[in-house]
């Protein structure tokens, strides 16, 4: 009997961890489905509607609008100007968020999950979206490692996605 209750109490602490392992940050796990973070949007939308190219330009997040649009990787992307809309058109690679936009510190645990436009970060001239600020001052603490274990993990996160 008290084997028998050392290790279900064995197996409580495991799962215990197990569950310390998974996304805590998240309220629940939003697993994307496309190439591109459109969670939370109406009409396949990426990001949320905001302009990736303000992020770089003026360090911020702006809304974009549905005048000046883009399509890429099959999302529409919205931007607060032509000029924006624009920048991004001649070189998307340059302006997309990392990771197709979902949270950079899930994706570093294998995670696709949604993002909040104030939780950013821009890295030798890369735009890292987070889950929400408290997670991104965490992606903040551990950069390059936190980017190390993304890049390692977005291959295989990448080849679940359907495009």
């Amino acid at each position: 009997m008290i084997g028998m209750c050392r290790s279900f109490f064995a197996g409580l602490i495991i799962a215990a961890f197990g569950m310390a392992a998974s996304p805590a940050f998240a309220d629940e796990v939003l697993y994307g489905e496309t190439l591109v973070n459109t969670l939370y949007s109406d009409g396949n939308i990426a990001i949320r509607g905001y302009d990736t190219v303000a992020y770089h330009k003026q360090g911020k997040p702006v809304k974009g609008d549905e005048r000046y649009s883009h399509d890429y990787l099959g999302a529409k992307w919205l931007f607060s100007s032509a000029e924006n809309r624009d920048l991004f058109a001649a070189n998307p690679e340059k302006f997309a968020p990392a990771y197709g936009g979902y949270c950079a510190f899930g994706a570093g645990n294998g995670y696709l999950v949604k993002t909040e436009p104030e939780a950013f970060s821009i890295v030798d001239g890369k735009l890292y979206l987070n889950y929400n600020v408290d997670v991104s001052k965490k992606f903040k603490a551990d950069l390059q490692n936190r980017i190390a274990l993304a890049e390692k993990k977005w291959p295989d996160l990448k080849a679940g996605l359907s495009e």
